[in-house]
């Protein structure tokens, strides 16, 4: 286990929901749980996901809120991939490269689950360019 463990917790409406996306589409390891909250587990970091009446509603876009995880190998990435794509996952952006030929290469996809939180997934072919690389200003899409 990593000495550091991220913690993020994020809006949902509905526990069962949350945990059947979560748990049985994206493979999280489900911990603890009532009415009011669910912790989960990916990758080894914390998720929390917690109720709330408050309406939501879906972004326009993917920025500026989103989460997720950088993968360390190309083969983690593609089984992630893999996985959503047979649970049906919904994807608000396709897999896809972006910066080809560049440095900051990687290759990336964002879903949606069911209470509008974006989650992108990405596998960088150069590792110093996650923290790295700072002669480049690319981030992201254009928007």
């Amino acid at each position: 286990m990593n000495s550091t463990i991220f913690h993020l917790a994020f809006p949902v409406t509905d526990i069962a929901q949350a945990r059947a996306y979560y748990v049985d589409g994206l493979g999280c390891i489900p911990g603890r749980e009532n009415r009011h909250a669910l912790v989960l587990n990916l990758y080894g970091h914390q998720l929390v996901a917690h109720v709330t009446k408050e309406p939501l509603t879906p972004q326009r876009g993917i920025y500026p809120r989103h989460f997720g995880l950088i993968l360390t190998t190309e083969c983690d990435w593609q089984y992630l991939l893999t996985r959503a794509e047979q649970r049906q996952l919904l994807f608000r952006e396709e897999p896809k490269q972006r910066f080809i030929g560049t440095p900051l290469e990687h290759y990336t996809f964002f879903l949606e689950d069911p209470f509008y939180n974006l989650m992108e997934f990405k596998y960088y072919r150069y590792p110093e360019a996650i923290f790295g690389s700072e002669e480049y200003t690319q981030i992201g899409e254009p928007h």
